[in-house]
């Protein structure tokens, strides 16, 4: 269910289980703006992203301007602001990892699936993203797949992993 004004938001708390998430973290910390990293967090998960609606809900709610939220949102790298997909692959492009063939990987992965970094398959089923270094260098090169590390690959491992998730629907 999409939620394009804040009316519609507060008119659906009774209805929408994420709704009602949202609300009782935001009563748990009794809407202090200093929440706001945990109130974005259950929003994340309740969505799989921060639709823009509910990030100007959240900033009416916890009293701090949307621009606040916005730079908060934008800056940190797990959050997003569209949907993630079923599946995510986050690359890392990290000077290790770029040595180790991080640059074959993520080629491999946009041709396969013809998608662009930082958005989703058509269908909906993988979400690419790249980050800058993910901790893990001597793993190199390393992903993360739906939550899971994927170290010492290659492109034909990667695509292997990839395909194996998308077509396990």
């Amino acid at each position: 269910m999409a939620h394009n004004r804040l009316s519609d938001i507060r008119a659906n708390l009774i209805d929408d289980a994420r709704l009602k998430r949202v609300n009782s973290v935001l009563s748990k910390y009794q809407r202090r703006p200093d929440s706001l990293i945990e109130v974005l967090h259950v929003v994340q998960e309740s969505y799989g992203y921060i639709p823009l609606p509910m990030m100007r809900f959240v900033a009416q709610e916890l009293r701090l301007p949307p621009s606040r939220l916005y730079g908060v949102v934008t800056f940190y790298h797990f959050f997003s602001t569209k949907p993630k997909g079923k599946h995510t692959c986050v690359l890392c492009t990290g000077t290790a990892c770029h040595v180790k063939g991080s640059k074959a990987i993520l080629s491999a992965i946009q041709k396969r699936f013809d998608v662009a970094v930082g958005e989703v398959t058509r269908d909906g089923e993988l979400g690419l993203q790249t980050a800058r270094c993910l901790g893990c260098c001597s793993l190199g090169p390393v992903a993360v797949v739906d939550d899971e590390i994927v170290a010492k690959t290659d492109a034909q491992g990667m695509l292997a992993i990839l395909e194996k998730k998308v077509s396990s629907r």
